[in-house]
């Protein structure tokens, strides 16, 4: 029996599931304060009217494919697999477009869509792109597109305004603050893709190919997760800086970092309670705690501190207890955040009485 004779493996149907369950609980608790901040919509929403999202749909119409069930109907079926494991009701739309790199985004505010490279099409076997389409559906799910398109203004913005240092140097903060969430969002969109294929040695295939190329005829998993042990751990001080600097402006985690963090989540066993159905509902979001995911987060990069191997983070372990701080620091900034947003609706000064609300 051939590979295109064997039966198709059946996947589970992951009714109603909510996207806190594939959500890193960094990502999760940026994004569960940033939807409970009153006014931040109209917000996001005054900046996106300033870079026309009609625009880059009208582009994207004229330059590439939109995929259906007539134009490359094999992306499609995978893509409504994807999307039937992850109860998705309303399909994104899909367009690919001609490029010569492996990758696929989703961007939009009022209705997202997804972009794929036409290298994907060529290079990714029928679970690898299943997993990469399921990764996008990910994004739009947790409501990252809308998110990272803010981030492309403020990107723009920046560039505009380099020639103003105070207005240049503000802006680049917000986009560093940005783009720390945003790799943790790549993290979660990850786990997503996971969920819909549901067979992680295809999810960690992909990841390879995103470093490698599209050819694995010659490369092994075992070694590459070796490698990101000893990117995670290996070398001096020196190593730890320039990882810093590789890091700091990007938006995706590197490659091997990414398939360290799928397969720990993997071999937590959380997983494999997804699939047993043990995950959170879409029904249930409302009643979500934000002080409870913003402890969460804080808890995350504790745990990420505390088992981390690279140098750096060892001698601020060593020079005092630097995962408390920054526990603190991610639940003390947000916990502002959310306090003055709630001040500037109310029109009342930081600090003021608040009425009750849900916390």
């Amino acid at each position: 029996m051939t590979a295109a004779d064997a039966p198709a493996r059946r996947r589970i149907t992951l009714t109603g599931i909510s996207s806190r369950a594939w959500e890193h609980p960094a990502d999760r608790g940026a994004l569960v304060a940033l939807r409970e901040l009153r006014g931040f919509d109209d917000v996001v929403r005054a900046f996106f009217g300033m870079w026309n999202e009609r625009g880059f749909r009208l582009s994207v119409l004229a330059s590439g494919i939109r995929v259906d069930h007539r134009q490359y109907p094999a992306v499609w079926q995978r893509y409504t697999e994807a999307a039937a494991a992850l109860d998705v009701a309303e399909l994104p739309e899909l367009y690919v477009t001609q490029s010569p790199w492996l990758g696929a985004e989703a961007v939009g505010l009022d209705r997202p869509f997804v972009v794929l490279n036409s290298a994907c099409v060529q290079q990714l076997d029928e679970d690898e792109l299943r997993c990469l389409l399921g990764h996008e559906l990910g994004h739009v799910g947790s409501g990252h597109a809308v998110y990272k398109t803010m981030l492309m203004i403020l990107t723009r913005w920046a560039a505009n305004l380099s020639w103003l240092p105070v207005g240049a140097f503000a802006l680049r903060a917000i986009i560093a603050a940005m783009l720390e969430w945003w790799r943790k969002a790549e993290l979660s969109a990850d786990r997503a893709g996971l969920l819909a294929g549901q067979d992680p040695a295809a999810a960690l295939r992909l990841l390879m190919k995103l470093a490698g190329g599209g050819d694995l005829s010659q490369v092994d998993t075992t070694a590459f997760l070796e490698q990101a042990a000893e990117y995670a751990g290996g070398g001096d001080l020196r190593d730890s800086l320039h990882k810093i600097r590789m890091t700091a402006w990007s938006t995706h985690p590197a490659p091997v970092a990414r398939a360290a963090q799928l397969r720990q989540w993997i071999d937590s066993g959380a997983y494999g309670r997804v699939l047993a159905g043990d995950y959170p509902r879409r029904d249930d979001d409302s009643s979500t705690s934000v002080s409870e995911e913003i402890k969460a987060a804080a808890e995350s990069y504790r745990e990420e501190f505390s088992r981390s191997t690279d140098p750096l983070v060892g001698l601020l372990r060593r020079l005092g207890d630097g995962a408390s701080d920054v526990g603190e620091w991610v639940g003390g900034t947000a916990g502002r955040a959310r306090s003055w947003m709630d001040c500037r609706n109310r029109g009342r000064r930081p600090g003021a009485a608040r009425r009750p609300g849900r916390t």
